[in-house]
């Protein structure tokens, strides 16, 4: 009997787009020899409506649009009754990109229906989106990065004069200012005197009620995937020929001005360290599934962790199958089935824990 995949996107996040176009890849991707694929869309208001099983490929992102007028709870029972099949094999693939969706939150609830899903768990995905709290963990654990301080909006609130002041002093300029929790690129600003600083702090708490303010590193973007679980694995670094100082969304998404060069132009020694490194950090981090992790490469080959992805972006041309296509050949369709695999083992390893005595 084939086993179910449920796959979620859309999702209430500024990524909502950034997620169809991922799911849109990942529903066409699945051997549907093996397994019945059930698109599962996530309004922006938090509603789940199902397509019901796929009968044809998904030839746009928009084919995943629903509208209902069904309430959050609602869908949910609708969902659990009607879709989940009881006595088969369930599984969720999460391609949701930022809060509600890659932050812990819809991890947790099917941690509590006791589902396996594709990608890291409740811990990781919560520590991963809040980038305060990453950079924390690699503070204490000596993960080279840039120097970076936060505020929280009632403090900015409190007193606009004095939080600047202390940014000033801790950072100084030019500073990148970004929504502690969020992805994409979106609410991130940088900043070059106080009156941009002033400007880049408002934006940033329209997403988020903490902002992250970072010293400006200037270097090379590049990104290394880690696959595994208990045993995780690096690919060669990869790297983005920069047309612009600061990628924003449009660069990502819209103008198509990301030039990827894979594998990145780095010596074999630092190439290997940071590859150690984002082993290391997927570890620390408590990762299970994929992570990607986001590098700065300067000038004189020092290299700074920019930040972790825990769901990156999934298209066929994103850089995490693109990575492990150029490290070991590695399909995008073969890379989808190695991540289902590592979700049912990682399910199988927890339903030994005991939970009684």
């Amino acid at each position: 009997m084939k086993a179910n995949i449920f796959v979620l996107c859309g999702g209430k996040s500024v990524e909502h787009e950034v997620s169809l176009t991922s799911a849109s890849a990942i529903i066409n991707a699945i051997d549907k020899e093996k397994y019945n694929v059930y698109p599962v869309f996530i309004t922006k208001d938090g509603v789940w409506c199902n397509h019901g099983l796929l009968e044809k490929e998904i030839e746009s992102p928009d084919d995943l649009k629903i509208t209902s007028d069904y309430t959050v709870s609602e869908s949910l029972v609708d969902f659990l009754t009607n879709y989940l099949k009881k006595d088969e094999r369930n599984i969720v693939f999460p391609a949701l990109h930022g809060p509600n969706g890659e932050d812990g939150t819809v991890q947790g609830l099917l941690e509590i229906l006791d589902i396996p899903y594709i990608g890291n768990e409740v811990l990781s995905s919560a520590v991963g989106m809040d980038k305060v709290m990453m950079k924390d963990i690699f503070t204490r654990y000596d993960i080279p990065q840039a120097k970076y301080t936060y505020l929280w909006l009632h403090n900015w609130q409190d007193d606009r004069n004095g939080s600047i002041e202390e940014i000033e002093n801790s950072i100084g300029y030019p500073c990148f200012v970004k929504p502690s929790k969020g992805g994409s690129s979106v609410g991130i600003n940088r900043a070059e005197n106080r009156e941009e600083l002033i400007e880049a702090l408002d934006i940033a708490f329209k997403y988020d009620v903490k902002t992250v303010i970072e010293e400006e590193i200037i270097g090379r973007e590049m990104q290394i995937s880690v696959v595994g679980n208990n045993y995780p694995q690096a690919s060669v670094a990869g790297e983005f020929i920069m047309e612009r100082r600061f990628f924003d969304y449009n660069a990502k998404y819209v103008d198509g001005k990301l030039i990827p060069v894979i594998p990145a132009r780095l010596t074999e020694e630092l190439s290997n360290e940071m590859r150690e490194t984002a082993v290391r950090v997927f570890k620390l981090l408590n990762c299970y599934g994929l992570v990607r992790v986001d590098y700065f490469v300067t000038d004189d080959n020092k290299y700074y962790v920019n930040e972790v992805n825990t769901m990156p972006g999934f298209t066929k041309l994103s850089m995490t199958p693109a990575l492990w296509e150029k490290t070991d050949g590695t399909t995008y369709d073969e890379l989808i089935e190695i991540l289902i695999q590592l979700a049912l083992e990682r399910y199988e390893e927890k339903k030994a824990i005991v939970n009684s005595r």
